[in-house]
């Protein structure tokens, strides 16, 4: 099958004759590894390495995808002045996959605002409702490698495209069989024609400004702005000037960027892994930290809608994990909130299912309702939009355990500058008490209990690395006795099957969530454990989460539970 497709490829006047080139050049391994399948939708889009086929990213794929969106835009809107938004970030071809989005969307009739240089996602997210665009596309491989690139889809409340959209989209890119059928203009026709737009520093304005109106203490900030030292690394990404904007803008004098990070490169020269879940890309920025002698450090990955945190520990650096920043941030919002006399009555914090349940002890505390949803900030986008229209919660924050917050409903995804803003607001404030933000998580551990979270990631390429994947699943969902020592199973939920299972009275209840392919085990302690395909990366992933009353009953339980799924994830991979 795989080469009738690279044949088809080659027959084709649509492909260049470099590319076709490299095909003729392919050895069988690499041939079927490249058109053994085309690129799938995954949390909202597309993503893959960049390369020749039609399972990579290349302007044939992207031509062809955003022919089958287009599509669907004028089925959907038949009649409309259909707009669509594009950004991009500071990836290898994310500005030339940029153009060719553009001019496909217009050569169909299609307006296109298209940003005039680089912009993190969440900002795209918020320019959609702004600019009445239907939608918006963003060229982004968030924290892959640099061999990654990837285009993720956005619908017109400024949420990524959640599970139906998906569907539609993907059935209608299917219809797209031949190459002839995608419409392209040039950058130059379009303009022309009316139908591109150059948009830039308007956006950027209106977006800081909303972003400043969610500090809280606006005033601590003028008075003691100058008492916190912050190192900023944007890991060669989106993040160098409006996370440097807004944090100047709020007033922070002290604040110093890694200079070997800070210019936007898509080779990301000075990290293994351009992704603020991995302690590795702050290596610079701590160097830096300890001359500077900064109180806290903050990174963001290249589309910026991640950040990561670290504090000063007394002559070293605490590093905080994607659950302890949400820890943190959920508790110091709800306070300060109660203590402001602002807390909203409705108010609701959202959070994916792999996220620690630790935030449910702090939400309840405060009287703020907790909703899981499955993992994916899309999700949470989607339940913003649900209560705007029906009014029944007001959103306060949403979280995801791999470094995504919210806080604000005018963007409908996660968002590093706005994180980055509260973040730098809640560590001073901590300072002015005399504390770091590491003293503040450990008095909420003594409060709430200990919590700990660990994830294993499998990696498994190619197309012999998927169907090991898919056979694990069909393997784990079909056991029929899951036996841990010192651990009893309570519940276990099938996201597939919108199923769970209450062991002790055999009962099984419906899961009001969308179909996915996650299986989640919970346990009589509220330990638990989750096993899901990554949408975005061809892995395997294992959450685990643990807690006991003190560190050494966590440590005991953690170790034990880890062991324990470390086998059984040996046995169903074998």
């Amino acid at each position: 099958m795989y080469k009738k497709v690279a044949d088809k490829w080659i027959e084709s006047d649509f492909i260049s004759e470099e590319f076709k080139a490299i095909i003729k050049a392919m050895d069988e391994k690499e041939l079927e590894e490249c058109f053994y399948k085309n690129l799938e939708f995954g949390t909202g889009g597309l993503r893959g390495k960049m390369g020749v086929g039609s399972n990579r990213m290349n302007y044939v794929t992207i031509g062809k995808a955003t022919q089958g969106l287009a599509n669907y835009l004028l089925d959907k809107y038949e009649g409309s002045n259909i707009i669509i938004n594009i950004a991009y970030d500071s990836r290898n071809n994310s500005k030339y996959f940029s153009e060719v989005v553009a001019g496909v969307l217009c050569g169909n009739g299609i307006e296109v605002n298209l940003f005039d240089d680089l912009r993190p996602t969440p900002e795209l997210s918020f320019s959609i409702p702004v600019c009445g665009a239907k939608g918006g596309i963003v060229i982004t491989a968030s924290h892959n490698p640099k061999e990654y690139n990837g285009y993720k889809v956005y619908n017109e409340y400024g949420g990524q495209i959640t599970d139906d959209a998906a569907r539609e989209i993907i059935d209608s890119v299917n219809k797209v069989e031949n190459f002839e059928e995608i419409k392209r203009i040039s950058l130059e026709e379009a303009k022309e024609k009316g139908l591109l737009n150059i948009i830039g520093e308007n956006i950027d304005k209106l977006y800081m400004e909303k972003v400043k109106q969610l500090i809280i203490r606006r005033d601590m900030i003028n008075e003691n702005a100058d008492k916190i030292k912050i190192v900023y690394t944007p890991i060669h990404g989106s993040g160098n000037v409006p996370v440097r904007r807004v944090l100047d803008e709020l007033g922070f004098k002290n604040v110093v960027v890694v200079e070997e990070q800070e210019k936007p490169n898509g080779d990301f020269p000075t990290v293994p892994y351009p992704n603020p879940e991995d302690s590795r890309a702050f290596e610079l920025a701590l160097n830096l930290a300890r001359r500077f002698e900064s109180d806290i450090v903050i990174g963001t990955d290249p589309d910026c809608d991640r950040i990561g945190v670290l504090c000063k520990d007394g002559d070293e650096y605490f590093v905080f994990n994607g659950n302890m920043i949400g820890i943190l941030i959920s508790d110091y919002l709800l306070s300060s909130m109660k203590e402001k006399c602002i807390m909203p009555e409705n108010g609701e914090i959202i959070k994916t299912i792999v996220t620690t349940d630790m935030i449910k002890r702090i939400a309840e505390d405060y009287g703020c309702s907790i909703s899981d949803v499955l993992t994916g900030f899309k999700y949470i986008g989607e339940k913003i939009y649900g209560f705007e229209k029906s009014g029944e919660k007001k959103f306060i924050f949403g979280l995801e355990e791999s470094f995504g917050y919210l806080s604000g409903a005018f963007v409908k995804d996660k968002d590093a500058v706005i994180a980055s803003a509260l973040i730098c607001e809640m560590a001073l404030y901590y300072k002015l008490k005399n504390q770091s933000l590491k003293d503040r998580l450990f008095e909420l551990y003594e409060k709430y209990g200990y919590f700990k979270e660990d994830l294993i990631s499998i990696t498994l390429e190619g197309k012999e690395g998927a169907e090991k994947i898919a056979v694990a699943m069909d393997r784990l969902r079909n056991m029929s006795n899951i036996d841990f020592n010192d651990f009893n199973i309570k519940e276990i939920q099938d996201y597939n099957k919108s199923q769970c299972l209450i062991c002790e009275e055999k009962k099984i209840e419906k899961i009001n969530l969308p179909k996915s392919n996650v299986l989640k085990f919970i346990f009589t302690d509220d330990s638990w454990f989750v096993v899901r395909p990554s949408g975005t990366e061809p892995k395997i992933k294992i959450y685990l989460s643990t807690n006991g009353k003190d560190k050494e009953e966590l440590n005991e339980k953690r170790e034990s539970l880890k062991t324990q799924v470390e086998n059984l994830i040996d046995i169903i991979l074998k």
